[in-house]
C-alpha cells in the first residue's frame, strides 16, 4: 500500500514537470512565430514593428485601412450605378420592332416571313430611327415601347445605301434619345448597345469603341458603308437598328452589322455614325428618301506623296467640274477637314445635304488651291464619267 503510493506521487510529479516543459517549448514557438510574422508583415506594409503592433500602417490606423477597402468597393459600386443610370436614361427611347416580310419560293409561292429588330426614338410625335435592312421590305411592322405598349408602324422612307430607315407610330409625348457627333467619339470609350436581341426586349450589353472609320465595301450596287464605329459591345441579331450610347447616354451610332462565322457576336460589332444617321433620317422625314450629296468625281489610287484623294476623272456638267476640278487634282481638305481615302472622303460628304457650299482645298502641280463645290443629289443612274 505505502509503496502503491510513493509510486503515484513520483509519476504524478514526472506528468507535472512533462507539461511545464510542452507548455514552454510551445509558447516559445508561438512567440518566434508572432516575430516572424510581424517582421514580415512589417516589411509587406513598409513601417516597424512597433508602429505595426501600434495599429499602423503606412501611416494608416486599421480604420484608415477598412475606409480605404470601402473606397474601392464604393467606386466599383459607382461605375455599376453610371451604367445602370445610363441604361434607365436610354431604355425608355430604345423601341422594339417585329416585322413580316413577303417573299416567294423558288416556286412562286408567297411565303411570309418574320423577323426582329430594334429602333431609337427620334422625335417624340413618333418617328423612330433604324435600319433599312430591318423594315425596308416588310408588309406588316409593330413596334413595342419600352413600356410594352404595341403600335402599328408605317415606313416613311428607307435607304439602302446607309441602311437607314425611318419609321413612324400614331403617338405623342414620346421620349427622344439625345445624339453626339462622331467627333466626340474616342477608341477605347466605353460603349453600351440597347436593343432586342434575338427578340428578347431592354437587353444592354458593355463594351468600348474599339475603332473608328471601318468600311465596308458596295455591295448589291449600293455605294460603300463608311465611316462606321467598331465595337466589342455584344451586337447580335435584333440589336440592329438599336442604338450605341456612350456613358452620357448619347447616341453615337445606330447598330447595324456584325462579324462573325456563326451569325452571331464575335466581339466585332459595327455602328452608322449618328452624323450620317441623322442626316440621312432628316433627309427622309422631309423628302421621303434619302438624298444622297453627289460631286461628279471617278476617284483612282494616289501614287504621289501628297495625301489626299486623287481625282481620276470630272463628270461633265455636275459639280466637280463646274467648281473647276480636273483629273490629276488631290483632294486634300473637304469642309475644313483633311482626308486622306476615297472612303474618308464619301462618309465627310454623307453628313451634308444637296445644296449644300462646300470648300475644298486640292493640290495640283506643286500648289494648294481652295475651291467651292454645290452639290447635287446622286443620280439613281450613274452617269459615264
Amino acid at each position: 500500500m505505502s509503496r502503491f503510493y510513493m509510486e503515484d506521487k513520483s509519476g504524478t510529479r514526472s506528468f507535472f514537470l512533462r507539461s511545464i516543459v510542452i507548455i514552454l517549448v510551445a509558447l516559445l514557438f508561438f512567440f518566434v512565430g508572432s516575430l516572424f510574422s510581424l517582421g514580415a508583415l512589417s516589411v509587406i506594409y513598409k513601417t516597424t514593428p512597433i508602429e505595426l503592433l501600434k495599429g499602423n500602417i503606412s501611416g494608416k490606423t486599421s480604420l484608415d485601412l477598412q475606409g480605404k477597402k470601402e473606397s474601392k468597393s464604393g467606386a466599383l459600386y459607382s461605375f455599376d450605378e453610371e451604367v445602370n443610370m445610363v441604361a434607365e436614361e436610354v431604355l425608355p427611347s430604345v423601341v422594339n420592332i417585329r416585322v413580316t416580310v413577303t417573299r416567294k419560293d423558288i416556286f412562286g409561292n408567297k411565303q411570309e416571313i418574320e423577323g426582329v429588330g430594334s429602333g431609337i426614338i427620334y422625335k417624340e410625335d413618333g418617328y423612330i430611327i433604324t435600319n433599312n435592312h430591318v423594315v425596308g421590305e416588310a408588309t406588316e411592322i409593330i413596334v413595342t415601347l419600352a413600356d410594352g405598349k404595341e403600335f402599328p408602324a408605317e415606313l416613311v422612307g428607307a435607304d439602302a445605301n446607309t441602311d437607314i430607315a425611318v419609321i413612324k407610330i400614331d403617338a405623342k409625348g414620346l421620349k427622344p434619345a439625345a445624339f453626339t457627333s462622331i467627333e466626340n467619339v474616342k477608341i477605347g470609350q466605353i460603349a453600351i448597345a440597347l436593343g432586342s436581341p434575338f427578340g428578347l426586349q431592354k437587353s444592354v450589353t458593355l463594351g468600348v469603341i474599339s475603332a473608328l472609320e471601318r468600311d465596308i465595301p458596295a455591295l448589291g450596287g449600293t455605294i460603300p458603308m463608311v465611316g462606321l464605329l467598331q465595337t466589342d459591345a455584344t451586337i447580335n441579331p435584333g440589336n440592329s437598328g438599336g442604338p450605341l450610347v456612350n456613358s452620357d447616354g448619347q447616341v453615337m451610332g445606330i447598330n447595324t452589322i456584325i462579324f462573325s462565322t456563326s451569325g452571331s457576336s464575335s466581339g466585332v460589332g459595327f455602328a452608322i455614325p449618328s452624323d450620317i444617321a441623322v442626316n440621312i433620317a432628316r433627309q427622309i422625314i422631309k423628302f421621303g428618301k434619302a438624298r444622297i450629296p453627289f460631286m461628279g468625281i471617278e476617284m483612282g489610287v494616289n501614287n504621289t506623296e501628297i495625301k489626299g484623294v486623287y481625282i481620276d476623272k470630272v463628270t461633265k456638267g455636275y459639280p466637280a467640274e463646274k467648281a473647276g476640278l480636273a483629273a490629276g487634282d488631290i483632294i486634300t481638305e473637304f469642309g475644313g477637314v483633311k482626308v486622306e481615302t476615297s472612303y474618308q472622303l464619301l462618309a465627310k460628304i454623307l453628313i451634308y445635304n444637296v445644296g449644300d457650299k462646300i470648300e475644298l482645298v486640292i493640290y495640283r502641280d506643286g500648289s494648294y488651291l481652295s475651291l467651292t463645290v454645290i452639290l447635287v443629289e446622286k443620280p439613281e443612274i450613274l452617269p459615264n464619267q
